[in-house]
């Protein structure tokens, strides 16, 4: 969807992703590439793979993730991902955050669906 200046419109909030990781660690902990695989099962949007590790990183570097590294007979080493206690209230200001834009949508939605009194 794009607007009349041709900016493409945005149908949500930005800087989501790192809320993303941090509730996929809380549910399991993970290497890059399998976290972009299951994520993908319940978010619509491409996820740039690039972009997933750059911000693994910054989360460690924060404290809001720690890694490992996993040695396999199979295939090379990978880095396995966990959250941080830091990373669990973290993830909790993120979601009361999303929480209350939501509900600022959702009186914003309120008042646009409600009849006019202009009549219009």
């Amino acid at each position: 969807m794009r607007m009349k200046n041709n900016h493409p419109l945005s149908v949500r909030p930005t800087n989501l992703l790192m809320p993303l990781l941090l509730m996929s660690l809380r549910q399991w902990n993970s290497y890059g590439y399998e976290l972009m695989e299951k994520t993908a099962a319940f978010w619509e949007e491409a996820i740039n793979p690039g972009t997933v590790y750059r911000m693994l990183r910054q989360m460690e570097k924060n404290g809001d993730t720690e890694s490992t590294w996993e040695t396999s007979e199979n295939g090379p080493a990978r880095r396995m991902y966990s959250i941080t206690e830091a990373g669990v209230e973290h993830l909790g200001l993120s979601i009361a955050s999303l929480e209350q834009c939501h509900r600022n949508m959702d009186a914003f939605l309120g008042l646009y669906h409600r009849p006019s009194d202009r009549g219009t």
